[in-house]
């Protein structure tokens, strides 16, 4: 079973570079959203088993993203992809509900080893 993976980010640039690096993972596609809000309305519990998110995107954040999914799926994978390294903000995503964080810029390996730690 392959794993199915929505990547929300508002740079085109940034997705086409976490697609890339899941492909080489072994991750053949994903689902792409340019924005928080886009993310939201793409997710369906149990369609998905890992999502990655950016922090800092239009219409919703990073940080709102993980609150609506949760609401409704309490058990998918939540990676945040961030460039936000401060400690305070990874404390509040991880009271959010997110199961990891990526700091960008991330290898093809980092994103492996979270994928395998989180069984994706």
């Amino acid at each position: 079973m392959s794993t199915r993976v929505l990547v929300a980010d508002d740079s085109s640039t940034m997705r086409k570079i976490i697609l890339r690096s899941l492909n080489a993972v072994g991750v053949p596609s994903a689902i792409e959203a340019a924005d928080g809000e886009e993310a939201i309305n793409a997710f369906k519990p149990g369609e998905f088993d890992l999502v990655l998110t950016d922090w800092n995107m239009p219409r919703k954040n990073g940080l709102e993203v993980i609150q609506e999914i949760r609401k409704q799926d309490t058990n998918v994978t939540i990676i945040m992809v961030t460039t936000e390294a401060e400690k305070s903000r990874v404390l509040e995503a991880i009271q959010a509900g997110v199961s990891d964080y990526l700091v960008k810029p991330f290898t093809a390996d980092t994103l492996r080893e979270k994928l395998e730690k989180h069984g994706c």
